[in-house]
């Protein structure tokens, strides 16, 4: 098995990245999710009630600084304030930097609400979630962990299901991986890629964010691929696509890498 692609997200919820390797830092991908939407009441926003997030695309430059591009609109250079928020994703409250007005402004104008960029400094700490990964380990404004993996074979096999086929990008994985039976990922513990070993947490449950077009920015009518997922994928803790995962130590991952995976008995 092999790395087929890897993908960064710069700012939760806008497009995501794909890139031939990145740095795994204390938080995850170096540069993953340091920046975040939040509303006028400092909750955080995403493509689950805002689709249009997704036609927004974040880029990575040279020196790690980050810029988005709405449609029609030249690049605006992310940069924090210095202004400290606490700010909220899912039950967690974490200190934020506001980011810049110019930034701040056009995202609002072309979403039609108020909306406000942070980022998370490295003197911010996100637990991730304790109920599987117990040690004292940081998270950046992911969902809950900082890796999220998927199998090729288990979208070939989903799309096999579907009247329009869909792509990788619906499921936004950091890491996914070429070469292994469809669904064989759900009996993963722990993995090898290159020189980094990962534990795999748990599956990964699927929220309406899956129906979103990535090209056009909108919910599909048909609530695919979730509504076929739910008819053989829900278990009693969702609809499960792909496994969240944490990496062991700081490494470097690379499109191409071999995969070895130790599975449960």
């Amino acid at each position: 098995m092999r790395v087929h692609s890897l993908f960064l997200y710069p700012v939760k919820s806008l497009a995501g990245i794909a890139v031939d390797s990145f740095e795994l830092d204390q938080f995850g991908p170096a540069g993953d999710r340091r920046w975040m939407l939040v509303d006028d009441e400092c909750q955080f926003v995403t493509q689950r009630t805002v689709p249009q997030l997704a036609l927004v695309q974040p880029s990575l430059g040279a020196d790690g600084g980050v810029s988005i591009t709405l449609p029609g609109q030249p690049p605006i250079a992310l940069q924090a304030s210095g202004e400290n928020l606490s700010v909220r994703v899912w039950r967690d409250w974490v200190q934020g930097q506001v980011g810049c007005d110019a930034a701040n402004g056009a995202v609002s104008r072309f979403c039609g609400l108020s909306l406000r960029f942070v980022f998370m400094p490295d003197s911010s700490f996100r637990q991730v979630q304790t109920n599987l990964a117990t040690e004292r380990r940081r998270v950046s404004f992911a969902d809950g962990y900082p890796l999220l993996v998927t199998n090729t074979a288990s979208l070939v096999e989903l799309n096999e299901r579907l009247a329009v086929s869909v792509d990788m990008r619906h499921f936004r994985p950091n890491i996914v991986v070429d070469g292994a039976a469809a669904w064989s990922e759900d009996s993963w513990q722990a993995v090898t890629i290159g020189e980094g070993s990962y534990r795999v947490l748990k599956p990964c449950s699927r929220c309406v964010m899956t129906t979103v077009n990535p090209d056009t920015g909108e919910k599909a009518a048909s609530v695919q691929p979730l509504r076929t997922l739910a008819t053989y994928r829900r278990t009693a803790d969702g609809i499960m696509f792909g496994m969240n995962a944490i990496h062991d130590s700081p490494c470097r991952l690379s499109v191409g890498d071999c995969v070895i995976v130790n599975q449960s008995e």
